[in-house]
């Protein structure tokens, strides 16, 4: 239950960002809003701690702040994969996963 509840969170952080921020997420209609979030959720369950294990040097080294940067790749990652999901440039999917975990947060945080 819990990945069901992240991931329609993340459905409506994508939507609402993508309503207020245009140039930086787009869904073209909530079924790719929600299939981004899925398979968003899946890529952060599989692929990013991967990712955080192989970079772990640099992210030490930068004292965190290139894990910005993975977050940002596995986005535009999700962009690749499901159609009618859009960012803009690399540091619109940076931006955008900032925004999509902050506004996230706060909705996961309102659900008991």
């Amino acid at each position: 239950m819990p990945f069901l509840v992240r991931m329609g969170a993340n459905a409506v952080a994508i939507l609402l960002i993508g309503y207020l921020l245009p140039s930086v997420i787009r869904a073209d209609d909530a079924m790719a809003a929600l299939a981004a979030a899925f398979v968003l959720g899946l890529v952060n369950a599989v692929v990013r701690p991967l990712f955080v294990l192989l970079t772990l040097p640099i992210t030490v080294l930068t004292l965190g702040l290139f894990l910005l940067v993975i977050n940002g790749l596995l986005l535009m990652f999700v962009t690749a994969i499901v159609p009618g999901f859009h960012v803009n440039g690399f540091l619109g999917a940076v931006a955008g996963s900032v925004l999509v975990s902050v506004v996230s947060g706060i909705l996961t945080r309102m659900v008991p």
